[in-house]
This record gives structure tokens, C-alpha cells and sequence, in this order.
């Protein structure tokens, strides 16, 4: 009876604060599940969360009578994310996946790309003034990229001590794209402004073309930004991959196989970094808000420089293909042509939405890297 009894002693070691992790990744898993946002990271994370916030968790280690005990969770974070061997791998799946023909048919699209990496810089400069150091606020304001893989190698490389926070935000504002970029790009712009008309006039891009651009933009970033050269690097070889047209079933691995596989090992075991103990602090939460800064006004910049560009082109852009240039492929692209569509059904900005994307996914790991080396 005793040895039944201790099998529910573990209870008394459950706090309120797991518990509100269980509810934190509930949610979670009801916007994957339900809402369909992101099905593959939310599950992953919401399920990872409920399980490294039980009592005494075999998921994570723990020292239990002064004996360490490895949990498999810990493991693969640091076999896998500490030592950015997931998040390469990701990249190579990702470049894969890319379609760079919209945006070599107009790379003036790529400014647009860059100018919605501002919020990267402000939420920096603002995270410094709220007392972070400065490596721990450049690791906060890359949570504006909406890039994952690229804020976990930033805040790594950093060895900032609010990676597990850090994680979260960038995979949790990933997914939640669909709420947060439209009442943003309504405050800032007309209704008439979101009823532009882009015509697109799809141009021939030969295949030498396809196959030059992501080895010649793995030579440009790494001569302006070295450190990025790993990130750009991996995705440019998936996309040459792609291009190539000797190694489909390569392409056809790393997109579907490849990418899922790493993409649901990197869900859940992001997770291990949502212990309660660590996770529900002032700290955590006002890092959470800020990356919120850095997602809100990377949207901004990119809508406020179509508006700019606006002013002084005879043909007009759609401002609201600015907000594509945040690195969330291609979740950004379709919010905005749903969003172009419910405004006017016969305006269709897919084409334009998703160039200015697959510049985002670019632009936002050049940033990346430019912050690793600007900041010391």
C-alpha cells in the first residue's frame, strides 16, 4: 500500500505555476489544432510545454538525491540547437522550399525587404535603454526578423541567458502573423491605399540566372556580413538545390522530409526552455512585449517605405506589400493577399507579396549577421 501511495506522492510537488504553463501551452496547441495557425511549431511547442512543467519531469534533468539525471529534451538542445546544427539543417529545407522568381522578375523588391528589418534596430536601441546589455538587447530586437532559426543563432552566439524567452517569441509571433500584421497595417494606412492594383507582368527568368543568384548572394553577404555567411549560406545551397535541376530528389527531400522531420524535433524541443522557474518572470514577459515592438514596427517600416516610395512613382504600389518584408515565409505573403482580396476580390497580390517575402528571408538573416558583427 505504502509503494502505491508514493506513486501519487510526485503531486505535492506540483506549484500553480506549472499549471499556468499547462494552460500557456494549451493555447498553444488549441491555435495549432483549431485555429490552424502554424500547426507544425504550435503543437510541437504547446505539447513540449505541458511536458517539461511536469513534477520531477524525466523530460528535462533534474537532480534528484544529488544524481543528475539527463532528460532527453535538454539533450537535444544542446546537441541540436546550442550548436545551430538543427537550425542550419532548417535552412536547407527552407531554401528548398523558395521560389526566388517573383523577386529576380523585380529585384527592387528587395528594398522593401530591408527597410521591414527596422524594427530590429529600434526594439535594440529601446532594450538598451530599459537596461539590457547591449548583446542581450541585440539579441531581443532580432526577435523582429520573424525568423526562428535566426534569433536562436543570434541570441546563442550571445550566450544571452534569455534564449529560452527569445525562442518563444520569435516562434510565437511566427505564428501569429495572421493576428497581428493586419490591425497594424489598417492603423497606418487608407482603405484606398489597400485597394491599389498591382499589375503583374510576369518576366522570363532563365534558368543561369536561378542558378547564379544564391551562390552570388552567398558571396555579397559574406563580404559584407561574414558572420551571416553560415545561415545565408546553408539557405542558399537549398535553394541552388532547387535550381539546379540534377537534384530533384535531393530538393524534394530536404523540402518535405528534411524540413518536417527538423521542424518538429526543433518544436518540442524548444520547449525545454519553457520551464516555469525560468519562464514566468517580469523579465521574461517584458522581453515577450518587446519583441512584440520589434514584430509591429518591422511591419511598419516596410508599409511606411511603400508609402514613401508612393510619392514620388507614377505607378503606385499597394503599401501593404511592405509588411511582406519580415522573414515569415510565406505565412506574411498569404495574410496579405488575403487581406488585398477582402478589400477588393479582383486584387490579387500574391505575386508582389510573395517577392517582397522571400526578400525578408534574405534581408533578415543579412541582419542578423550585421548585428553579430557590429555588436561585441
Amino acid at each position: 500500500m505504502q509503494e502505491i501511495l508514493n506513486l501519487y506522492s510526485n503531486i505535492g510537488n506540483l506549484t500553480w505555476q506549472m499549471v499556468v504553463m499547462w494552460i500557456v501551452g494549451g493555447v498553444m496547441i488549441y491555435l495549432g489544432i483549431v485555429k490552424k495557425m502554424e500547426p507544425s511549431l504550435l503543437v510541437p511547442m504547446g505539447f513540449g510545454a505541458i511536458l517539461v512543467n511536469l513534477p520531477l519531469s524525466g523530460a528535462v534533468t533534474q537532480t534528484i538525491d544529488g544524481v543528475i539525471e539527463k532528460g532527453p529534451l535538454d539533450v537535444l538542445f544542446n546537441t541540436g540547437i546550442s550548436t545551430e546544427l538543427f537550425l542550419l539543417l532548417l535552412f536547407i529545407g527552407i531554401g528548398a522550399m523558395i521560389d526566388f522568381t517573383p523577386l529576380l522578375a523585380n529585384p527592387a523588391m528587395m528594398l522593401f525587404g530591408a527597410a521591414a528589418q527596422f524594427g530590429i534596430f529600434l526594439t535594440l536601441s529601446l532594450a538598451t535603454l530599459f537596461g539590457f546589455s547591449l548583446t542581450d538587447a541585440a539579441s531581443v530586437g532580432i526577435i523582429g526578423a520573424a525568423d526562428g532559426p535566426t534569433s536562436i543563432f543570434v541570441a546563442n552566439y550571445f550566450n544571452s541567458k534569455y534564449l529560452g524567452a527569445i525562442i518563444v517569441a520569435a516562434y510565437s509571433y511566427m505564428a501569429l502573423v495572421p493576428i497581428i500584421q493586419p490591425p497594424v497595417i489598417r492603423l497606418i494606412t487608407s482603405k484606398k491605399e489597400r485597394r491599389i492594383h498591382m499589375t503583374y507582368s510576369p518576366k522570363s527568368v532563365s534558368k543561369i540566372t536561378k542558378i547564379l543568384f544564391p551562390i552570388m548572394i552567398t558571396v555579397v553577404a559574406g563580404l559584407i556580413s561574414p558572420r551571416s555567411v553560415a545561415l545565408i549560406g546553408f539557405l542558399m545551397f537549398g535553394n541552388l538545390v532547387r535550381e539546379c535541376g540534377v537534384l530533384d530528389s535531393l530538393s524534394e527531400t530536404a523540402q518535405n522530409a528534411l524540413a518536417n522531420i527538423i521542424t518538429l524535433m526543433l518544436g518540442i524541443t524548444v520547449a525545454s526552455q519553457m520551464r516555469a522557474e525560468d519562464f514566468l518572470n517580469v523579465k521574461t514577459l517584458f522581453i515577450l512585449l518587446l519583441g512584440l515592438v520589434a514584430f509591429i514596427f518591422d511591419t511598419v517600416g516596410g508599409v511606411v517605405f511603400a508609402k514613401i516610395v508612393n510619392l514620388f512613382a507614377k505607378k503606385k504600389i499597394n503599401p501593404m506589400i511592405g509588411a511582406c518584408g519580415i522573414s515569415a515565409f510565406p505565412m506574411s505573403a498569404r495574410v496579405i493577399t488575403k487581406m488585398g482580396m477582402d478589400e477588393d476580390p479582383s486584387n490579387v497580390l500574391l505575386m508582389q507579396a510573395t517577392g517582397v517575402n522571400v526578400s525578408g528571408q534574405i534581408a533578415s538573416v543579412i541582419a542578423g549577421g550585421l548585428i553579430l558583427t557590429l555588436v561585441h
